[in-house]
């Protein structure tokens, strides 16, 4: 019978994601009201000292799968390694991170585990002892309630979310063989942003800009203020389609899933498919000329002005509180 809560853990370049403490989090409140264990599925080269981490976040017991086949990323090593490991202990839910790597992942996981998930939730519970997932639906318009009839029962949940909350608990370490043979994919190069950047899919506060800010250089401000707050700098769609940001800054339905303590939207329309990338930030501010814009809609604070006049002055403001 299926039984255990688990989780992927999601490590880069030999530290482990955000993300993972706030799977690792969510998994043990879940498995406390099943009386069931939380596990953990770790794969990477030399991250064998990672494992013992996730244990302060509530995870019982971490499968290791340590090897160089599984480093750099990809699909298809680390699909296999944590299919093996699911299918020869039997958890009853596995829960991923909607992260850009997750979602990868997790497509092809439920291939080879012959299951459905539930994807990018906003929330999980257990109901008459099934995993229950909520998520948004049409571009954030509704929330659908998701039950997984198959096994063991998956959900990707999104980053930025889920409290992250501390156990004392010791993970128990178990090294297996992720049994890869001959790799189908390999990676040739790895294009890495610069040192210090912060990726928005994991900020807790972003400054975006969109058509308003009228080219590149406008992003000085938005930098400017970014860097005064300890913020990711993001983009919209169209900003991304001129050229005037990198598409790894892209928020929105097209782009990457944000859910910071802030969002400051700076000459952002409001479009749908930007709203859905966005629209569970805890609190959204929303600076652009036009009054009847969208974004005004879903803003907590907004200020209908010129955001080049807008932008520098909060600067300026945010430099003397900090002060």
């Amino acid at each position: 019978m299926a039984k255990g809560v688990w989780i992927v853990a999601e490590q880069r370049d030999g530290a482990l994601r955000k993300v993972s403490f706030e799977l690792a989090s969510t998994a043990r409140k879940l498995a406390d009201q099943l009386g069931e264990e939380v596990g953990a599925v770790l794969c990477g080269a030399g991250i064998e000292a990672l494992a013992a981490e996730l244990g302060k976040y509530g995870v019982d017991k971490v499968f290791v799968a340590d090897s160089p086949a599984l480093e750099p990323y990809t699909t298809d090593a680390h699909a296999t390694a944590v299919a093996k490991a699911v299918k020869e202990n039997d958890p009853s839910i596995l829960l991923v991170g909607a992260s850009a790597q997750g979602k990868d992942l997790s497509a092809a996981l439920v291939g080879k585990l012959a299951t459905g998930m539930a994807t990018d939730c906003t929330d999980v519970k257990i109901a008459d002892g099934k995993l229950l997932a909520v998520r948004p639906m049409y571009a954030g318009k509704c929330f659908g309630e998701v039950v997984v009839t198959g096994t063991p029962q998956m959900a990707s949940l999104r980053p930025n979310v889920f409290t992250i909350v501390e156990s004392a608990k010791a993970a128990a370490i178990v090294k297996f063989d992720a049994g890869l043979g001959e790799p189908k994919t390999k990676v040739l190069e790895v294009q890495k942003e610069a040192a210090g950047k912060i990726d928005v899919a994991e900020a807790n506060v972003i400054v975006s800009g969109g058509r308003g800010v009228k080219g590149p250089e406008g992003f000085g401000i938005l930098e400017e203020l970014a860097a005064v707050l300890g913020a990711a700098v993001g983009a919209s769609r169209a900003a991304v389609d001129a050229g005037w940001r990198a598409q790894i800054d892209q928020v929105g339905q097209t782009g990457k899933v944000v859910s910071p303590n802030l969002y400051i939207a700076c000459g952002i329309s409001g479009a749908i498919q930007h709203l859905a990338g966005m629209s569970s930030s805890k609190y959204i501010v929303a600076v652009n000329k036009d009054a009847e814009a969208p974004i005004f809609a879903r803003a907590d604070y907004g200020v209908v002005d010129d955001l080049f006049k807008v932008v520098p002055a909060f600067t300026g403001e945010v430099k003397k509180l900090l002060a």
